[in-house]
């Protein structure tokens, strides 16, 4: 099959969970034989993507903004347009504070939706008119339902079935002003008729999209994340220092404080002076004041010799940041809808110790590689980590676990495979038409 993925990058400045998913999907569909081609929106996917050197960005952070909130810029000539989305101008605003901040965004995230008829309609014709010039699709797969303004036009414009994938759209909507949330969300329900299917990543998010974006279940299906095991080096705890890890992007939603008040605590307590706290997954400006309160938290307990945070965290920085911990926790203070993390953690051999929010429970009760707690405090996650590092037994037993989960219950190969079904399928219904 030709398949197209529409994907607004991150721009490679922290661990995205959604880009990450989307990448890996593409690969191993194209193992599968199949033909893919990656659309990035608003920002480079990551900060050395070599497979879409000849793919244009469409809807430029930058100019997007800029005509959303300055109407001026919409009449700007086309060199303006050119030099707003050049390559340093994406690097620079991917790391910029407020560069994937919700607050702020919600006429443009409103104006997004509308599609044809917002005021980005310009773009949507040039990115549809792309399309249709250089690639014969036979499905197009939209990433996150706050793109669906994009599948009516498509489908009229290209005659092939849309779908759009459900994942941490509430994380984006419930960060803006309330009065506009459930305009929002009605918005995102109005304009998923346009679409053939939707694809939760997990049933825990399935369930809360239904009652979110008050969908029907008949256009509603779940597939997991998955990741090739293969890709990972998996390495026994036995083998390694008792070092505790962090890999996402080191923010207050993501309960960075959390883990450096639980490994304050931790070593507080004796039995564990040779553990460290390592970690990755990088930030945007707005994380730097955070960041910078969460250093001098480590300084002023004298603990800067037992903390390290690893600057890159992508291909071989991730499998070195691996081999250094014996478990990782990224304790998100509302959950997440899957968190590709904690695969690559178990993939890679290390146990995942996560709260008992959002899918959580449900990807650890598949795949046996973690445990989870409550409440998400630091006095309980401490507790947690001195149960599994005091039992070398439970963490190899967790370890092992979580390796064969992942290769068993989340293998991209068998979900690629699922998902090439839905697609089929589509295709058949739509040619019965």
């Amino acid at each position: 099959m030709n398949i197209i993925q529409i994907i607004p990058g991150s721009g490679g400045s922290f661990y995205c969970g959604n880009c990450l998913r989307d990448s890996k999907y593409v690969d191993a569909l194209r193992n599968l034989g199949h033909q893919v081609v990656k659309i990035p929106m608003y920002l480079p996917l990551f900060a050395d993507e070599h497979d879409i050197s000849d793919i244009p960005i469409f809807y430029g952070a930058i100019s997007t903004y800029l005509k959303q909130v300055y109407p001026i810029f919409r009449k700007a000539p086309k060199w303006v347009d050119k030099l707003l989305n050049s390559k340093p101008m994406m690097k620079m605003a991917a790391s910029m504070a407020g560069s994937t901040r919700a607050k702020g965004l919600e006429d443009m995230t409103i104006s997004m939706l509308l599609g044809e008829e917002g005021e980005q309609k310009e773009e949507l014709d040039k990115m549809v008119n792309w399309i249709a010039g250089h690639c014969k699709p036979d499905i197009i797969h939209i990433s996150n339902a706050l793109l669906l303004g994009l599948a009516k036009k498509l489908k009229e414009k290209i005659g092939v079935p849309v779908l759009c994938s459900l994942q941490d759209e509430d994380v984006w909507v419930d960060a803006m002003h309330p009065q506009f949330q459930q305009k929002i969300w009605d918005l995102m329900h109005d304009r998923s008729e346009d679409v053939d299917a939707m694809v939760a990543v997990s049933n825990y998010f399935a369930d809360a999209m239904k009652v979110k974006m008050n969908l029907s279940t008949d256009k509603l299906h779940t597939f997991y994340l998955g990741v090739d095991s293969g890709d990972y080096k998996y390495i026994s705890p036995k083998k390694k220092p008792r070092n505790v890890g962090y890999i996402s992007r080191m923010c207050h939603e993501n309960g960075f404080d959390i883990v450096i008040d639980a490994f304050i605590e931790l070593k507080k307590q004796k039995g564990f002076e040779d553990v460290k706290l390592i970690a990755t997954g990088g930030s945007t400006g707005d994380d730097n004041k955070f960041i910078k309160e969460q250093k001098k938290k480590i300084k002023d307990n004298k603990l800067a010799d037992f903390f390290e945070i690893l600057p890159e965290y992508e291909n071989e920085a991730q499998h070195e940041f691996y081999k250094q911990v014996s478990l990782i926790s990224v304790p998100v203070r509302i959950g997440e809808a899957f968190g590709m993390y904690l695969l690559e953690s178990m993939a890679s051999g290390v146990p995942v110790v996560q709260p008992a929010l959002g899918a959580f429970p449900e990807i650890i009760e598949n795949s046996g590689g973690g445990v989870t707690y409550m409440p998400n405090t630091p006095g309980k996650l401490c507790e947690m980590w001195i149960n599994l590092l005091s039992n070398p037994e439970k963490l190899e037993e967790l370890s092992h676990a979580g390796y064969k989960g992942t290769k068993e219950k989340f293998n991209i190969h068998n979900h690629a495979a699922e998902i090439i079904g839905l697609y089929e399928s589509l295709t058949v219904r739509l040619r019965s038409l």
